[in-house]
Parts: C-alpha cells; structure tokens; sequence
C-alpha cells in the first residue's frame, strides 16, 4: 500500500454512541475511493455527498450505494464512519446577506482609495455574482461620479457598493461625497476607517429610511461599516444619535417621519470586522475579533430586537482558502478581501506595483504615517519591499512631531528633505498645495495660513497623497516612493498560489480569484467534516491548490 494512505482498523467495534452505529453501507466496494488522489477528485465534486465506509480490504470514501439499518444489512455490508454533505461555494456564508445585497456569494471586495479598487475591478466581480466596493477615497466627485455612471451601465441590477471613508482633514470632501451619492441614488456605501459617526454618514443612512403600509421599515440606503474597535462597533450597532438626528431635522435635510423611524434601525446593516489588513488597520488579530463582535451584536439585539439582526463579515487577512474556512466556522456571515485583488488585472494601480505585491511574503509589510489622518498619529500598513516610502514617511511625522513650523527646520534637515524626498524646494511645494486645496477644500489653506504648523503638515500630506497616485499610475524616477497598501495577506496568498498559473500576475483576474478562494474553502471544510468525525485523511488532502482559471 502506498505510504501516503492511511488504514482506519475494521476489526474495532464502533462505540454505541456512534451516530451511524444503526446504519450499515450495502454497494460495490470498486465504487470505494482509497488513494489519495481519487479521494480528493471525490471530494471536489462539491454537490455529492459523501460516506467514509470501513470494510474488509481497509477504508475508502464514496458517493455511491445505499445505506440500510443494521438490522436489515447483509453480512457483506460496510461500516458507516463518517459523511460530510454537498456544499456549493454558494452557500457558505448567511443567505440572508446574500439576499439583502443581491450577491450569489458571501463575499466582496472591499474598497482600496484611489480608484485602485477601480470601475473594472467592480464590474468584473458584479458579473460573477460577488460584489466590489469602487475605491472612492482621495477622489474628487467628478471622478466619482463617472465611475458611478460606468459602473452602472455595466450592473444595472447589481451589485455594487461605493466607499465612504472618515475624513476629519478634509470635512468639506466627506460632505460633497455623502451628497453626490445621495443624489446619484448609490444604495450601498462601505464606511471604513471611521472612529465616530459624522452628520454626513448620518444623513445618509436616515434619507433612505421609509414606511410601508404594513408598517415594514425599509432602509434603503445600506451602510457596511469596516473597523475593528468595540467601542466603534458598537455606535454602529445602534441607532443614529439622537443630536444628530435633531440637527438632520431641523436643517430640513431628512423628514419627521424619517426622524421618527431612526430609533428602529441600527446605522449600519452590516459591520465588516477588520483585522491585519492593509492601509488602515489595528493589526487586530481576527480569532479575538470576530468572536468579540459576534457577542456584541448578540447584546445590542436583545436590547433593540431589530427586525433584521445586523450581518458580521470578516477581513483582513484573507488571502488562502484556509482562512476563508476559519472566518467562516468562527461565525462570519461573509468575508472581504482587500491586498490580493490590489494584485490582479483589473485593479488601478500600475504593473510595476503590481510585480512587486506579487513577490511579497508576509513579512514584507510595515506601519508608517497615512495621508489622510497624518496630523493624528494615525498610520496605515504598507509593502516596504522595493520601496523606502515607508521610512520616509516615518521620517516626515518625527519633523513634524518635533518642529512647529517649516522655517523652525534646521538647515541640513531641509536640504535633504528637498533633495532626498521632495526633489524640490518646500516654496515650490507649498504653491502647489495651494493649488490642490482650491479646488478640494480652501479652508484647509485657510487655515494653513494662520497655523504654521497646519501648513508644515499639508505640505508634507504633498508628499503622503502624492506617493500612492505615482504608485497608481507608474510615475517613472519615483519608484523607491511609492505607497502600497498591503497587508500579510498578500504573502499568504502568494505562498498559496506559488507554482500555480496564478503566481504571475497577469494572470490574476479577481473574479477568478474569488471562485478558487471560495471553492477551496467548501472543498476544504467537507474534508474538515470528515477529520472531526475521525476519518484519518491524509495530510496532503488538507490543501486546495488552483489549478485552471474557473472563468
């Protein structure tokens, strides 16, 4: 027999607390899966059941023959061991959310700023029955709003989601963003890096609430809310604040009754647990998270008793199918990816960006300042391989944390800020600031203008916002400055694929990606059935590997 199989012994009686001590299995035993590699052929035909059987010649797995009472069963009759059910990529994951979103899968693609999460990114998962989430952080409406027209042409039905992001820096950009989805009638928004709720996500979330004759309240404007703090989750999981909605009414922005129908909804549909990701992130680990969210919706539901009970998903960190089972049996009502799709074809960020998430291992990620929260502290996890921006960034925030203005630098500290980083006079660079902010938000200059510190911190944000754009769109000389997004789920993943038609990344279409992750994960949970009933698999069953585009 071949050394990688393994014998279960038929001679040991099985325990009276068997479940299939009453059964016996009656069938041609040729039919009986017993090497390695027609047992995993078996258990890739998702929609079969299937038995382990123990008989005379050793055990084996089987979709075929018939299971009859022990009574009634002939001596030439089998053991029953174990059975594990179909189960289709399909429904794994709460069908409730599926439903609620209009997806085939339990599964989306969670938003990466810039348009890197672009319009083909969110068309091609649209069309495969996931949904993506278009990366509208760091963009002017006008750009958004021809991606909404694009995507819209593409998915008239569906499905697709837009980003909202907490912008404390840029207050006037969150409001005209949170406006022009109002207007354009986008139904679902992902709220990410938010640490409180603001007016605009408020008013969002009630302008969609209304009343049907029945009584049925129906918000019609979804809210996905990516963090991964309690206190967080929880503002979420509650209604909106009732100053809020106060200051929404009086200002004539929502109606009365609209007003009246907030305290029955939570602010968010659903909350996307955030763990080790990319970009903003707590480095939470996601076995803590997800348990501690699932037990906080348990508590906010018994007290409020909504009729739809908020949906948990899990992110950050999910870049192997293994994961995607481990999200899933620890509760997750669907998952989200993030820095594997950043790889693929469809995404907006340039080939070279591309190559270099391709050969990262998950270590290849660190902590440094973000763009767009830089003035608190805040930082977001990025590729350090093949770039220095990470350090450089670091750098910019000790200046920053250290002198209260530009002309407070030392001499020798400002010529190489110009010279290394910049490649250009800090003048310069403040004029285009200027510029940048007439048309996004003068008040930021405004206020730069009385606060030298301000104006330091926007002129090196220059640098911050600047990096990923050059990142997206391949700037030639700027190479060692480009920002990356990218989380530990990036190396696992290429850990998965390596030696695989996936490991390049011109063949990583995330559609694609998203059906071998999810087929794995139902592939890897019947063989997990069987384990923990006793069958001994091989170790070598344990792992799903790609082998052909499923598209």
């Amino acid at each position: 027999m071949p050394r990688h199989e393994t014998v279960l012994p038929t001679t040991r009686p099985l325990s009276s607390a068997h479940p299939f001590i009453a059964w016996r299995w009656q069938g041609d035993s040729t039919y009986l899966a017993r090497d390695e590699a027609s047992q995993r052929q078996l258990l890739l035909h998702l929609e079969q059941p299937i038995w382990a059987i123990a008989d005379r010649q050793g055990w084996g797995i089987t979709s075929e023959g018939t299971l009859i009472p022990a009574t009634m069963a002939s001596p030439e009759s089998a053991e029953v061991l174990a059975y594990t059910p179909p189960l289709m990529p399909e429904t794994l994951g709460n069908p409730e959310f599926r439903a609620l979103f209009g997806l085939r899968y339990a599964y989306y693609a969670g938003a990466m700023a810039g348009g890197i999460a672009s319009e083909d990114l969110v068309i091609a998962l649209g069309k495969a029955g996931f949904m993506g989430v278009f990366g509208a952080a760091g963009l002017l409406p006008t750009r958004i709003e021809q991606a909404i027209q694009r995507i819209r042409e593409a998915l008239p039905q569906g499905p697709y989601a837009f980003n909202l992001i907490f912008s404390p820096n840029e207050p006037a950009l969150e409001e005209r963003t949170a406006t022009l989805y109002l207007a354009q009638g986008i139904r679902t928004i992902e709220a990410s890096a938010y640490v409180d709720l603001t007016l605009n996500l408020v008013r969002y979330r009630l302008a969609g609430l209304e009343q049907t004759p029945q009584g049925k309240i129906i918000a019609q404007n979804r809210i996905i809310a990516k963090l991964s703090r309690r206190e967080v989750a929880q503002r979420f999981m509650q209604p909106a604040p009732t100053d809020l909605v106060a200051q929404l009414l009086q200002s004539g922005q929502i109606s009365e009754t609209q007003a009246q129908l907030a305290q029955y909804v939570p602010m968010a549909d659903a909350i996307t647990v955030e763990a080790d990701s990319g970009g903003h992130t707590d480095n939470r680990p996601l076995v803590g998270l997800i348990p501690t969210m699932l037990a906080l919706r348990e508590q906010i539901q018994a007290q409020y008793r909504y009729a739809q009970p908020i949906f948990i998903g899990a992110a950050g960190g999910i870049g192997t199918p293994e994961a995607a089972l481990a999200a899933f049996t620890m509760g997750a009502d669907y998952i989200v990816t993030g820095s594997i799709n950043q790889s693929c074809v469809e995404a907006g960020t340039s080939p070279h960006v591309k190559r270099l998430l391709a050969q990262a291992d998950m270590a290849d990620v660190m902590m440094a300042p973000a763009a767009d929260m830089f003035e608190m502290g805040v930082k977001v996890q990025l590729l350090k391989r093949g770039t220095l921006f990470p350090l450089r960034a670091q750098k910019l925030y000790e200046l920053y944390s250290r002198y209260p203005s530009l002309e407070a630098l030392p001499t020798d500290e400002r010529e190489k800020l110009e010279r290394q980083i910049f490649k250009r006079d800090l003048e310069t660079i403040w004029q285009e600031t200027v510029q940048y902010f007439q048309e996004r938000d003068p008040r930021q200059i405004e206020r730069a203008q009385r606060d030298p510190h301000q104006k330091m911190a926007l002129v090196f944000r220059w640098y911050l916002g600047l990096s990923s754009r050059w990142a997206n769109r391949g700037e030639p000389g700027r190479e060692m400055d480009y920002q990356i997004w990218c989380g530990p789920a990036m190396g696992t993943f290429n850990a998965w694929v390596q030696g695989t038609y996936l490991e390049a990344p011109e063949n990583r279409r995330v559609a694609d990606i998203a059906l071998h992750l999810m087929t794995g994960c139902a592939y890897l949970a019947r063989a997990r059935m069987l384990a923990f009933q006793g069958v001994r698999l091989s170790p070598s069953l344990f792992r799903y590997t790609p082998q052909h585009p499923m598209l």
